[in-house]
């Protein structure tokens, strides 16, 4: 999950922001400058994290007024909500696309997205510890939880066809694709407090987390039960 790569989705529109001109070249304007608050937005939470972040800062770094911003995000909450949506979305879309290598086994193709989500995140520095690790304002973490649930309903979709086709053993889908997201999410916290992470320990933990993943959906299912 390299968070610090540029880019993101198409943009929304925030609630309570004004809307686009009906001008074509306002609104072309009205979206550069959109974009650039974004991005200098991701740029100040990489740097100061969530809870030191300030709307003031992001301004600056954007070169617009302080009012700007708040002609396209009401609030700070909803300014830094979209710019983690942002982020978000495209690791989930970086997962969906190794989780859809329909040329490879199931558990092999499951493997590989946690490794490469794993990888990411590690390389990722500061952003990936806010996004991942830091507290949030409780509309922000909304996002986080959204962002978490759909990672689990991509595994759970890609466990559900791999036992349709025969590649994995009957299991719980959902619950088990949760689990892999738990698994994979916790696995980074320890690495991101010493950032940056050298390669050495990026590519363990990557590896041996995409390892316990495979092994979570291809071995026995089989559940013990123990008398009292």
């Amino acid at each position: 999950m390299n968070f610090d790569s540029a880019g993101g989705g198409e943009p929304e529109s925030a609630e309570g922001a004004t809307p686009l001109s009906r001008s074509p070249r306002i609104a072309a304007r009205q979206l550069e400058a959109r974009r650039r608050i974004l991005e200098a937005a991701r740029l100040v939470v990489a740097e100061q994290g969530f809870a030191a972040a300030q709307v003031a800062v992001v301004a600056s770094l954007a070169e617009v007024a302080t009012g700007t911003i708040y002609r396209h995000f009401p609030s700070k909450a909803s300014l830094f909500s979209e710019m983690l949506r942002q982020v978000c979305h495209r690791e989930l879309e970086v997962v969906r696309s190794v989780l859809d290598s329909a040329d490879l086994p199931a558990s092999t193709r499951i493997a590989d997205a946690v490794r490469t989500f794993v990888d990411r995140a590690l390389r990722g520095g500061g952003l990936s510890y806010a996004v991942i690790v830091e507290p949030m304002d409780p509309d922000i973490d909304r996002v986080r939880l959204d962002a978490r649930a759909a990672l689990a309903e991509a595994f759970a979709r890609a466990i559900s066809d791999g036992i349709d086709s025969g590649q994995l053993p009957a299991q719980a889908p959902r619950l088990r694709g949760a689990a892999i997201v738990g698994a994979f999410l916790e696995a980074v916290v320890a690495p991101l407090d010493e950032r940056p992470v050298p390669a050495d320990i990026r590519d363990s933990v990557s590896r041996e987390t995409a390892a316990f993943c495979r092994s979570a959906v291809s071995g026995s299912t089989a559940v013990r039960e123990t008398s009292g």
